[in-house]
């Protein structure tokens, strides 16, 4: 074999840090976002918060907003490869942005509503203030502590009972008795060790003349295995009753609260800061970027200017700070610029979306909205991954708004969501003594010209956590 030296000329695509850095801002939240923005400010010198909030309002491409990188070939990734050379300091910040109906008043906050205390702490309370014995009382409070989530007792009696310690000379009819001081010493169904105690404690507790109390009561002591199943005609037969009868007994348990103890859970809520917001622009709509969800950062003047007055050899650690805080900045600005006209792009193919609601989603693919920004389908996905958008029918993430489509007897297609939202109506419209089953539904869209397969529609049902026919009959 005859070895040789042979020379090839090749392209090979080479990430720059300014580029990656690019790449990871766009794929992160906007909580991501900040947090990368605090560590940022706590390791770079150079970087500080834009306190003056002037009124600059966001114009894509304009001279004073974000610097907008303008874009003639696909790209794998952002939509700036290279960067032109980087402007003066001054041009260094991210600027602010105009709150819409927000008054001066606003920011002041009023007083904190005090915490709601948890469900333990609620009992306790209320016992402290009982008249009973003082051992009762801590014997009840071990109860309590025994409670779960949901208000029941999570171990027996008698699993308790074997727990304590011989020395307190705890009995188990002293468990007994503390149980039924707990169960009626607030809310109804506290305390039960079942479901079905649960209901019948919160049935006990309502007025005897409540009409087909008895009924009720027998089902959910005896019967609750029939009634999930929904097999009425079983329940009359034992129950001896007729439909009106069970009828009215089953309106009265389904009003009862299975879970008593959540009503003193914490409203753990996750909070989500649009990226978007959507307003009404005459005949139109229209998106903007939230002025909250961008960190307002800019260069520091006295930094800056005290690091061009040294010597090169001795600042060459600083300027590679200054030159990282400015790219950061750069990045951020061309993170909010793809943001919003990938947003803006979907509101102009959503139109009737905003105007109707979910029942006119029309079909929209990745591809059509990076064929008409001239980006990659990369880009447009990271860019509508965890970014929300504020609407008039709530917030919703970009992703919400992309969806295939199914076609209609015309030639056209409609959008899977719109699909999901007639499902729904015809479900919250039907009879539900004679509920629609899948093939039915599937018959009724075919009809309206959309052709659906009758496991499509138990899809949809089924995403939307919508129960199966033999579940939504009633009486």
């Amino acid at each position: 074999m005859k070895v040789g030296l042979q020379l090839r000329q090749s392209q090979q695509l080479t990430l720059t840090p300014q580029l990656q850095q690019s790449i990871r801002l766009l794929q992160l939240s906007t909580q991501e976002v900040n947090q990368e923005s605090e560590r940022m400010l706590n390791e770079n010198p150079f970087l500080e918060r834009e306190e003056d909030y002037g009124a600059l309002s966001y114009v894509p491409g304009g001279g004073q907003a974000l610097h907008q990188q303008n874009v003639s070939t696909k790209q794998e990734d952002p939509p700036a490869t290279e960067r032109e050379a980087a402007p003066s300091d001054a041009d260094w910040a991210i600027p602010s942005f105009t709150s819409i109906g927000k008054d001066d008043d606003d920011d002041t906050h009023g007083e904190m509503a005090a915490e709601k205390p948890s469900m333990r702490e609620h009992l306790i309370g209320l016992l402290n203030l009982s008249m009973l014995a003082e051992r009762d009382k801590l014997i009840v409070e071990l109860l309590i502590g025994d409670l779960d989530e949901n208000g029941y007792l999570s171990q027996t009696l008698e699993e308790i009972h074997e727990m304590l310690p011989a020395e307190l000379d705890i009995t188990l009819d002293d468990l007994q008795t503390a149980l039924v001081q707990l169960q009626h010493l607030d809310e109804p169904g506290i305390g039960a060790r079942n479901l079905s105690e649960c209901l019948s404690l919160q049935l006990q507790a309502l007025p005897a003349s409540t009409s087909q109390l008895k009924i009720a009561r027998l089902i959910v002591s005896q019967h609750l295995d029939l009634l999930a199943a929904h097999d009425f005609a079983k329940l009359k037969k034992l129950l001896h009753c007729d439909d009106a009868s069970l009828r009215t007994a089953h309106e009265l348990i389904v009003h009862l609260n299975p879970r008593p103890g959540s009503i003193f859970e914490q409203a753990a809520s996750d909070y989500v800061i649009p990226d978007v917001l959507v307003e009404r622009a005459n005949s139109s709509w229209r998106a903007r970027l939230n002025p909250e969800a961008m960190p307002r950062l800019r260069i520091n003047q006295v930094y800056a200017n005290l690091m061009q007055s040294r010597n090169e050899s001795s600042s060459q650690e600083m300027s590679g700070k200054l030159m990282e805080a400015r790219w950061y900045i750069k990045n951020l600005q061309q993170r909010f610029d793809t943001i919003l006209r990938v947003s803006q792009a979907i509101v102009e193919r959503q139109q009737q979306f905003f105007q109707h609601g979910k029942i006119a989603m029309r079909p929209l693919v990745l591809r059509e909205i990076a064929d008409q920004l001239e980006l990659h389908e990369s880009t447009v996905s990271r860019v509508t991954t965890q970014k929300f958008m504020l609407t008039p029918s709530g917030i919703h993430e970009l992703k919400y708004f992309f969806g295939s489509g199914l076609a209609t007897k015309n030639g056209g297609s409609c959008s899977s969501t719109a699909i999901r939202e007639i499902i729904k109506r015809m479900i919250d419209e039907e009879n539900t003594r004679d509920p629609l089953n899948d093939s039915r539904i599937a018959e009724i869209l075919a009809q309206q010209g959309i052709i659906v397969a009758r496991r499509t529609v138990a899809k949809y049902r089924e995403s939307m956590q919508i129960l199966p026919v033999n579940l939504r009959k009633t009486l």
